[in-house]
């Protein structure tokens, strides 16, 4: 599913307009009717209503939907925040419809007005501004949107909160921005959705589709996708009844230091449970005993070392290398690292404390075996870029940095982003709270490493090995809670969810 710039949704309302064909008003009662059916679904006739529209097209759509609700039976009161009494086409037409229903309590508001008494028990809904807005707000509607977040009433937001910007809200004055509970969406989530600051704003957001032109939308330029089960059909190849396991590749995991056996356990048993034919585990010597009585199914290759990775091993019988997990950051660990990835001819997936290892060693980053994929969380991926003011900033180093290395990044967290060289980015819908545990990371470095042995490409690996990854963690939480979940419940589960996977319609 694209994620559309506001630039590139004007268009896509344009095209809707002129190709269906289609009235703008009749595309807005559209609209208004999927808002309408969506809070009916969830409030009835007897929770007190309280709109607030704006003087543009997000205006027009809660004055529709106001006329809609108040024709469903809803106590309404409507207040049209118009400080510059001017109104766009559609809004003015539907302030008109609205009027000449006189069971609705209607204001027009120019100048200073007394605002309503607010309870828990209301549901406001706010049209003030939609996703076309480009500066932050102030004045009247500054004061509108502070009334509302410090009320105690609920608050849905027609396609997006107002005061918020689609992409970039680095400029922003984000202390006037709605607080909505639920933000109704049209047609396409957007950017703004996906970065962690902007949560206490969206709230919960739910798409809806009042049809507008999917010909546009397969055809328009993006570089945002949110991937889907969906969208994930064809990617995974049937095994061939005659399969063996040199068929779907040997890979190689390099992890652990003394202490720190278990990030090479979870990484292994991961990684055979996605289906790679053959693993070896490079391991120091002390954790070699724990792995072979945990993990029989892989192989074990001691380091010299007794405590920590210090000798690369060779890699020309491996189809990928995972490295990182549990390594450690010893001075031997750090030549052994280098040697290892200036060697390597295979794509690898690093991880953990090879990540910051070449945050260390930045010149290495462009020595990199082609199709590599990091798996950096946040404050890895600043180690590797610099500190970032905020996720837009995060997400655009990130994509440099992927251009740059010619590297797949896996940007870990809510809504995890795959970011390629080419500069596109796919978001992960799944995944829980309850994965935010020690090992997630670890499970999925395994998860990618054995996609990319059995030959999958590098984006191929990284897209079905975070969303099988992010199912195996919801799968697990059904079961376990999501305060109780750690990461060998997400192992547990990856059965279920490539199963799930492999029987997509």
């Amino acid at each position: 599913m694209k994620i559309l710039t506001g630039n590139s949704i004007k268009k896509l309302d344009a095209y809707t307009i002129e190709h269906e064909p289609i009235e703008s008003l009749d595309l807005m009662e559209r609209a208004a009717e999927r808002i309408t059916e969506a809070i009916v679904q969830r409030w009835d006739a007897s929770t007190p209503v309280v709109i607030f529209a704006g003087p543009g097209n997000n205006g027009g759509d809660a004055l529709a939907v106001a006329r809609m609700l108040a024709l469903k039976g809803y106590e309404l009161d409507v207040y049209l925040i118009n400080m510059s009494n001017g109104l766009s086409e559609n809004c003015n037409a539907n302030r008109e419809l609205l009027e000449s229903l006189p069971e609705v309590k209607f204001l027009n508001v120019t100048k200073p007005f007394a605002a309503p008494k607010l309870t828990r028990k209301h549901l406001v809904i706010d049209g003030l501004f939609g996703s076309g807005l480009n500066k932050p707000l102030s004045g009247a509607y500054a004061a509108v949107v502070n009334f509302l977040n410090k009320s105690e009433a609920t608050i849905v937001s027609i396609d997006i909160p107002s005061g918020l910007m689609s992409e970039d809200n680095s400029y922003n004055n984000l202390n006037n921005v709605i607080q909505a509970d639920l933000t109704l969406s049209i047609q396409l989530p957007k950017l703004a959705f996906f970065f962690a600051e902007n949560e206490r704003f969206v709230g919960e957001w739910k798409l809806l589709n009042i049809g507008l032109s999917q010909e546009f939308i397969q055809e328009e330029e993006c570089d945002f996708e949110l991937q889907t089960r969906k969208g994930l059909k064809g990617i995974l190849e049937p095994r061939p009844r005659f399969s063996h396991k040199g068929n779907f590749g040997h890979a190689l995991l390099v992890a652990g230091s003394k202490g720190m056996a278990g990030a090479s356990i979870l990484a292994a048993r991961a990684c055979l449970r996605s289906g790679v034919g053959l693993l070896t585990v490079h391991a120091p010597f002390c954790n070699i005993p724990v792995l072979q009585s945990t993990v029989p199914e892989a192989m074990t290759d001691g380091d010299i070392d007794e405590q920590v990775f210090a000798i690369a091993p060779l890699t020309d019988d491996y189809q990928a290398v995972g490295v990182g997990p549990g390594l450690g950051q010893a001075e031997e660990t750090k030549d052994a690292l280098m040697e290892l990835l200036e060697n390597c001819a295979v794509p690898c997936v690093i991880d953990a404390d090879a990540i910051n290892l070449l945050a260390q060693n930045k010149e290495m980053l462009k020595k990199l075996p082609q199709g590599s994929i990091l798996t950096p969380h946040p404050k890895e991926l600043e180690r590797l870029v610099g500190k970032c003011n905020d996720s837009y900033e995060r997400l655009n180093r990130s994509l440099e940095l992927a251009k740059n290395t010619n590297c797949y990044l896996v940007l870990k967290g809510c809504m995890t982003a795959i970011l390629t060289p080419a500069g596109k980015c796919y978001f992960n819908p799944n995944g829980n709270p309850g994965m935010a545990t020690a090992g997630s990371g670890d499970v999925l470095t395994g998860i990618i490493t054995a996609l990319l042995a059995q030959g999958y490409s590098s984006l191929e690996a990284a897209r079905l090995g975070v969303y099988a990854h992010g199912l195996a963690g919801d799968l697990a939480s059904e079961e376990t809670g999501e305060m109780s979940l750690i990461a060998s419940d997400i192992i547990t589960y990856l059965p279920k969810a490539w199963k799930t996977l492999c029987e997509l319609d």
